[in-house]
């Protein structure tokens, strides 16, 4: 095992304490992190997955669609769609250019559906493990 290799399992238990975290800014209506950490817990899956399936660590890299592409994965149709949506709301809700708008378009109806399709491709992601 490398040096300072992280296993694709531990990649997993942060992915679960990343995704119950989003639940938490959900529920405390921090509707911005909550997107932030669904992303980042389905970036450290895929590490999982990229960990596992190649032996060594993942990039540094939070494109999703990037690590997905690492590890010739093929997702179902609709969870693809999601993954491109949620790689998509990574740099908005990491650097917002006006909290305000950004506030506006991240309301509890949109983010209970990320937050619920992030389970499910999280889900989705674990079965390949």
């Amino acid at each position: 095992m490398n040096k300072g290799f992280k296993s694709s399992e531990e990649w997993f238990k942060q992915a679960d304490y990343d995704i119950n975290t989003a639940e938490a800014m959900f529920k405390t209506e921090r509707y911005i992190y909550a997107v932030f950490m669904c992303h980042l817990s389905i970036e450290k899956a895929l590490k999982g997955l990229y960990a596992k399936n190649l032996q060594k660590n993942p990039p540094k890299t939070y494109d999703l669609n990037y690590l997905s592409k690492k590890i010739n994965l093929s997702l179902p149709k609709g969870l693809q769609s999601f993954m491109n949506n949620l790689n998509d709301l990574s740099v908005p809700t990491r650097y917002p250019d006006e909290i305000e708008t950004l506030l506006k378009q991240y309301n509890k109806v949109r983010v209970k559906d990320v937050l619920k399709m992030s389970r499910e491709l999280l889900l989705w992601l674990k079965e390949r493990l």
